[in-house]
C-alpha cells in the first residue's frame, strides 16, 4: 500500500515542505529511508518503530520504503520522525489516509510516543501556509513558536497516539489558542546616564545609532569601552514587524529562539575572540547561522579587536560591505542577512597606555606597529567612526551632575531615523549607511563650503573612494540629526573629526 505524508525542514533560514512517500509491499522485512537523509534522519528508523510499538500500533513487519522528496536536497532534521511514523500507519491502513491531506507534521518522536519540539518550526510553519496547508501538528514546545507564523491550525498534541486518534475522528485535539496579550515594552536595565563624561564617544554612539553606521574605539583598559557598547541597543530605534519576523526566523533556525512572542529587541552579539571562522560567519555542512547573522538588524560588539585572528577578521569584509553572507558547500549554496551595526573597541598598543597622559607606555614602536597592524587596512576603511576614549578623570566620576538618559538620546535617534525613512523609501533602504554610491548622488547635497573642505580631507588624508562615500553618510546622518536639509561644513567637519583619530598610530 502507498500513503503520502507532509513534513517539513530548513534550508538555511527558509522552511522547505517535504513530501514523504511511503510504500509497504512483500519482502524480507525492513525499513528503507531514501532521498538523501543525513544522519539524524536515518536514525529515525529506530525512534520511529519503537514509538509506534510502545504507543499501542502495530509496526507493519513488511518491506517498507520512504521516500523524502525533492530527493537531490540533503534533510537534516528529527523533525521528520512524526511525518515518517504517520505514513507509515496510513499506509498499513491504521489511519485514514485522506486525513492527512491539508496537514504538516513536524516533530521528533521519543521511543515511548512523546513529540519533542525541534528548531526552526517557525520558518517552517511560514513554508506551509505557502504551499497551501491549512493545518500543523507539533510538538507542545513549538506550540507558540507555530502560531507566529500567521493563518495556520496549530495542533499541539503531548504524543504520538492522540495524533492517530485525532485522524480517526475519534478524539479530536484542541486546536492552539492565539494569545492577543500585548507584549510589554522592552526595559533596558543599561543606560547612558550611568556613564559620567566621555562626550564625544556617547556623540559617536548616537551618530552610529541614527544612521546605522560602524563605530572603532580607541582607548585604555578601563577607560569605558565595553560600558559604552552595552548601552548602544537602549537608544536604537525599535524594530518593525518585518525586522523583528526575520530576526526571530534566524534565532529559531539556529535553536535560540525561547520565547512565546516574536522577538521585539534588537540582538546584541559578542562572541570572545577565540571564535572560529565558521562561528563568526557561519558554516558546517549544511550551513548554520554565524554570529554575522545573529547579528541582524542588531550590534556586533567586538570587544579587544586585534586579539581576533586575522583571518576571523577578514571574513568580516563582506558582510560590513553587502549587509549578507554567502557561503557554498557541498551540499548547499546558501545566503544569510547580515546587516548589523559593527561597534568595536581596542587598545592603543600592547599594554594599552599608549595614550594615557597619566600612565606610561611600556610598549616599543614596533610592537605597536605589530599590535595595529593585526587590523588590516581594508576592514578599517568600512569602519565609519574611530572615536578616542581618554580615561575618565576624577571630577566626571565624582559629579553630581546626571549623564542624559538613553531615553533622551534615543528621542532624537528615533526623529533622525524618520528622516532617513521619509527621504529613502523609495528606494526600497531603512538608513543611511545602506545607501550605495548613487543614492549620495541623488540624496546628500553638500553647500559649497562643505565640499571645500571635503576636498582639502580627501587629498590630505588621501582616503579612498569608499572612505568619501562613507564620510558623506555620516555627515547626512550628522545633518539629520540636526534636522538640515543640506550637508553644511559643520556637519562635514565632525565626520572628518571622526575619521581621524587612527592616524597617529
Amino acid at each position: 500500500m502507498f500513503a503520502q505524508v507532509f513534513g517539513s525542514t530548513i534550508l538555511g533560514l527558509n522552511g522547505m515542505l517535504i513530501t514523504v512517500e511511503v510504500d509497504i509491499a512483500n519482502g524480507i522485512p525492513g525499513l528503507d529511508i531514501v532521498g538523501l537523509p543525513d544522519a539524524s534522519v536515518r536514525e529515525s528508523r529506530e525512534r520511529v518503530k519503537a514509538a509506534i510499538t510502545n504507543s499501542g500500533f502495530e509496526f507493519p513487519t513488511r518491506r517498507i520504503t520512504v521516500n523524502l522528496a525533492p530527493a537531490d536536497i540533503k534533510k537534516d532534521s528529527s523533525g521528520l520522525d512524526l511525518p515518517i511514523a504517520i505514513g507509515i500507519l496510513a499506509a498499513s491502513g491504521q489511519i485514514p489516509a485522506a486525513s492527512c491531506t491539508r496537514t504538516a507534521f513536524v516533530a521528533e518522536l521519543s521511543l515511548d510516543g512523546k513529540l519533542r519540539g525541534v528548531s526552526g518550526l517557525l520558518s517552517m510553519a511560514m513554508n506551509s501556509i505557502a504551499s497551501g496547508l491549512t493545518e500543523i501538528i507539533v510538538a507542545p514546545d513549538n506550540a507558540r513558536e507555530a502560531l507566529i507564523a500567521g493563518k495556520i491550525t496549530v495542533y499541539a498534541p503531548a504524543a504520538l497516539d492522540q495524533i492517530v486518534s485525532h485522524l480517526r475522528g475519534e478524539v479530536r485535539i484542541g486546536t492552539v489558542e492565539r494569545n492577543f496579550e500585548a507584549i510589554e515594552e522592552q526595559i533596558h536595565e543599561e543606560d547612558f546616564a550611568e556613564v559620567q563624561g566621555q562626550m564625544a564617544a556617547k556623540r559617536a554612539l548616537e551618530i552610529a545609532a541614527a544612521g546605522g553606521h560602524n563605530v572603532l574605539m580607541i582607548g585604555p583598559p578601563g577607560s569605558g569601552k565595553t560600558m559604552l557598547a552595552r548601552r548602544i541597543t537602549t537608544i536604537l530605534p525599535p524594530m518593525i514587524r518585518q525586522e523583528a519576523l526575520e530576526v526571530t526566523k534566524i534565532y529559531s533556525a539556529a535553536g535560540l529562539f525561547k520565547s512565546h512572542h516574536i522577538i521585539t529587541s534588537r540582538p546584541f552579539r559578542s562572541p570572545h575572540h577565540t571564535v572560529s571562522q565558521a562561528g563568526m560567519i557561519g558554516g558546517g555542512t549544511i550551513p548554520r547561522p554565524g554570529e554575522v547573522t545573529l547579528s541582524h538588524n542588531g550590534v556586533l560588539f567586538l570587544d579587544e579587536l586585534p586579539e581576533f585572528p586575522r583571518a576571523v577578521l577578514e571574513v568580516l569584509r563582506q558582510p560590513l560591505e553587502d549587509g549578507e553572507v554567502h557561503i557554498a558547500r557541498v551540499n548547499a549554496a546558501l545566503s544569510y542577512p547580515a546587516e548589523f551595526m559593527l561597534i568595536a573597541a581596542m587598545n592603543p598598543c600592547p599594554c594599552g597606555y599608549a595614550t594615557d597622559s597619566e600612565k606610561q607606555c611600556t610598549c616599543s614602536l614596533s610592537e605597536i606597529r605589530r599590535y595595529i597592524k593585526k587590523i588590516s587596512g581594508p576592514l578599517l576603511d568600512r569602519i565609519d567612526l574611530h572615536v578616542h576614549v581618554p580615561r575618565p578623570n576624577y571630577t566626571e566620576l565624582t559629579t553630581s551632575i546626571p549623564a542624559e538618559s538613553s531615553k533622551g538620546i534615543a528621542e532624537r535617534v528615533s526623529a533622525a531615523r524618520r528622516i532617513q525613512l521619509q527621504r529613502l523609501e523609495k528606494y526600497a533602504i531603512a538608513c543611511n549607511a545602506q545607501m550605495g554610491h548613487k543614492h549620495l548622488k541623488a540624496t546628500c547635497h553638500l553647500t559649497e563650503e562643505a565640499q571645500l573642505i571635503l576636498k582639502q580631507a580627501f587629498t590630505k588624508m588621501n582616503l579612498s573612494a569608499r572612505s568619501y562615500d562613507r564620510m558623506i553618510k555620516v555627515a547626512r546622518t550628522i545633518a539629520d540629526l540636526s534636522h538640515a536639509e543640506q550637508i553644511e561644513a559643520v556637519h562635514i567637519a565632525e565626520a572628518i573629526g571622526f575619521r581621524s583619530h587612527l592616524q597617529p598610530l
